[in-house]
Order: C-alpha cells, then structure tokens, then sequence
C-alpha cells in the first residue's frame, strides 16, 4: 500500500499542476513491476485534476532510482484524449518528461478549440514556456482550419 500511495504522489507531482492538486486514476488494471522499475495502468484508463482530463488504453509509468516518487516519464498510448476547458487534442502515443515539462502527442494528432482546428503527425508541448510546435513528417503535413472571432 505504501507503494501505491508513493506512486499516486509521484503522478501528482509529474502531471503539471497547481501545488497539491489532487490527482485521480481510474483503469480496469494496475500493476506495479519493481524489478523494471515501472507501473501500468491498462485498461479504460482516466486520469483527471482540475482542468485537465487524459484518456487512453493504457498509461506506463516509469520511475527513476528514487524509487515510486521519482518519475522519469508518463507514456500514454491507445486512443489518447487529452481535454482542458479550452481545448481537447488526440492522438495515439501521448509521453511526458516531468523535467523537462514536454508533453508530446504523435500519431494523428488533432487540436480542436474556439479558433478552429489543427491536425498533424506530431505535437510538442513545453509546459514551462508555453511554446507549441506542430510538426509534419514522413510526408505527413500539418493542416489547419481556423474560425474569424
């Protein structure tokens, strides 16, 4: 239990937040694999704070050698949706770097909010400055269809 309840904590403190935001995790499954130094949910899994929402078939957890409460990165994969109050993106692979606060999301990615649509192989967020990039690749290209306000 004492496990667990490290790995909850550690997740409160990878997902970017406000200080002590709660964090709740729902999936079908959960296992915690010490020898790989790794947790996976699977399985319908929801992760929600406040503003934000993330869905996927499953979410892996990988830990450093601090143990559950130091976590090197979060990967999502399998119908991935990730909703704020302001915006909702999909793709098929989310992963996030808590040091680095990169969220990427790859695959058929699409971003849909009040000014419009984009839609592209890959997105890269960085979570400290705010900066977006949209990147097209392999022949995929980055399109777009914005709404006048």
């Amino acid at each position: 239990m004492k496990r667990l309840a490290a790995l909850f904590t550690a997740l409160l403190l990878a997902l970017p937040a406000v200080a002590a935001e709660p964090v709740k995790v729902t999936a079908d499954g959960f296992t915690i694999d010490q020898n790989n130094k790794n947790a996976t949910f699977s399985g319908n899994v929801v992760i929600t704070r406040t503003g934000l929402t993330l869905w996927a078939d499953k979410v892996v957890v990988i830990y450093g050698s601090g143990g559950e409460g130091d976590i090197d990165s979060l990967t999502a994969t399998g119908q991935v949706r990730i909703k704020t109050s302001t915006q909702e993106a999909t793709g098929s692979k989310a992963t996030f770097d808590p040091d680095s606060q990169v969220l990427r999301l790859t695959d058929n990615v699409t971003v849909v909010n009040a000014q419009g649509t984009v839609s592209g192989p890959e997105l890269t967020i960085n979570l400290q400055t705010g900066n977006s990039v949209f990147k097209g690749s392999k022949g995929g290209r980055v399109t777009g269809v914005f709404t006048p306000q």
